[in-house]
């Protein structure tokens, strides 16, 4: 018999806010937020969801919605889901709950997404010290491949995945992140840097009422106001899983997820048509509203089978992940090199974070002789499929960090952009001037529009020139 329909326990309307949805939304981690729906072991379930700000980055041409963004709302999540076995017996604390990913993609009728640079002051990112100020590229989906006005030249299939899937803490699981998490905040901030950049990143975001989000408990309430109070906010991936960010896991993937409470609380969101390791700007996905069809396998006693606490109790653990087959393919990559150099030359101590940050500006820098503006490098690399690696880390007192990025992505039918980019000889159209070409790429003559504002939030300024070969 064929398989059933799958069962839509979630429905977006995305002309709706998230507290106006038809079924409740959460922006919150929180044992008591209680489930929206129950499942069954091995139904396929379809779950829609918002994208992670709900609907708050429009679809135009200016950046002023990201670098204004209220970053308390995010992210919006669908559910939490209890589930239970054939006979209705719910996941209990201790079991492991596999959730299958069997499909996914954009909502019908809303198959657009975006890419953001965050202001310094308002959440900023990975190189927040060379890009203040924020940017937002549009991107829009033909099937699966995703294109974008602010990014010409550029034309990639999207490996879509959920940036957000993971369990509800229990009370004690929550207590550990709410402590270590307060600790850290109330450690000197002069003395902490991130890539020898003092920080200027919140250290950990703190449970705050403010924007708070809980499902079905109504605002206002004594309930409501005890639970906003100790809820942790969904921004870092935790032990439940969380907003992991990993870009392979998609069609054909599985989670394997600790289960803290009775009937596992599942939710999910924050979902991406695509995404670079790292997602280094941040907001540095193509964030997009979408759907998850999913099946659960609750595997009882699964935590002390299966999973290793790292820590001082057995609520210490991480969950596994099982990548699906679905990518695309690629054959021919540009890959550039980190050292954990800073950009003042001073050595560090087999650090990879500055080693990744050195091989993503040496991305950047290369990219950028090419027609691109840096801010433009910036949001792509944030948002394709490109592979970042942590090559060496035994090798004192260099950590060595790679960024691979697909040469396929450039649309050579478009710009050309390919060959020189392949090729290191070329060179490529400079301000004012444009440079003969040695070797015979066979092409008498390419026509080159590349180029983007200085603000990169309005439309794009032409730069003309002719590339002879």
């Amino acid at each position: 018999m064929a398989p059933l329909t799958p069962r839509l326990v979630v429905p977006i309307d995305v002309k709706r806010k998230p507290w106006e949805q038809k079924v409740h939304l959460h922006n919150r981690w929180h044992p008591d937020i209680p489930p929206v729906a129950d499942v069954t072991e091995g139904e396929l379930f379809r779950v829609e969801m918002v994208d992670c700000t709900g609907g708050r980055v429009r679809d135009d041409e200016s950046a002023d919605d990201i670098k204004f963004l209220d970053l308390t709302i995010v992210h919006y999540l669908s559910g939490p889901f209890r589930i239970v076995d054939a006979e209705g017996v719910p996941a209990s604390p201790g079991d492991l709950l596999a959730v299958e990913i069997c499909n996914l993609g954009p909502l019908p009728g809303d198959e657009w997404g975006y890419t953001g640079i965050f202001e310094r002051d308002n959440g900023g990112g990975f190189l927040t010290d060379h890009f203040p100020s924020a940017r937002k590229a549009i991107w829009y989906f033909e099937g699966i491949y995703a294109y974008s006005p602010q990014i010409p030249g550029v034309r990639f299939p999207g490996l879509t995945h959920p940036g957000i899937v993971g369990t509800a803490p229990s009370v004690e699981l929550l207590n550990i992140w709410n402590e270590r998490e307060r600790k850290l905040t109330e450690t000197s901030h002069e003395s902490l840097r991130l890539c020898e950049v003092l920080h200027q990143r919140p250290l950990a975001i703190l449970p705050t009422s403010e924007s708070c989000l809980l499902g079905k408990i109504e605002e206002g309430t004594a309930e409501w106001q005890k639970i906003a109070t100790e809820a942790a906010r969904t921004i870092p991936g935790r032990e439940n899983g969380g907003n992991c960010d990993i870009k392979n896991l998609s069609r054909g993937s599985k989670v394997y997820l600790p289960v803290f409470v009775e009937g596992a609380n599942l939710s999910t969101g924050d979902m991406h048509f695509s995404q670079g390791d790292g997602e280094v700007s941040f907001c540095g996905a193509i964030e997009m509203s979408g759907f998850l069809e999913l099946k659960c396998e609750i595997i009882r006693g699964g935590m002390k089978e299966y999973l290793t606490p790292v820590g001082l109790t057995a609520l210490h653990v991480n969950p596994i992940f099982e990548i699906g087959p679905v990518e695309p393919r690629f054959s021919e990559w540009l890959v550039f090199e980190g050292i954990s150099v800073d950009e003042s030359g001073k050595q560090h101590f087999l650090d990879a974070s500055v080693a990744y940050k050195r091989a993503v500006l040496n991305a950047i820098e290369y990219l950028s002789r090419f027609g691109y503006s840096k801010e433009q490098v910036y949001l792509l690399i944030s948002c394709c499929p490109c592979e970042g690696r942590i090559s060496g880390i035994v090798d004192a007192p260099n950590a060595v960090a790679t960024l691979a990025i697909p040469t396929a992505i450039f649309d050579q039918r478009h710009l050309g952009f390919a060959d020189f980019v392949i090729n290191l000889g070329y060179k490529a159209k400079t301000s004012g001037a444009w440079t003969k070409i040695e070797e015979n790429s066979g092409c008498s003559e390419v026509h080159l529009e590349i180029g983007w504002t200085p603000s990169c939030n309005t439309r794009p300024k032409w730069n003309r020139g002719t590339i002879v070969t």
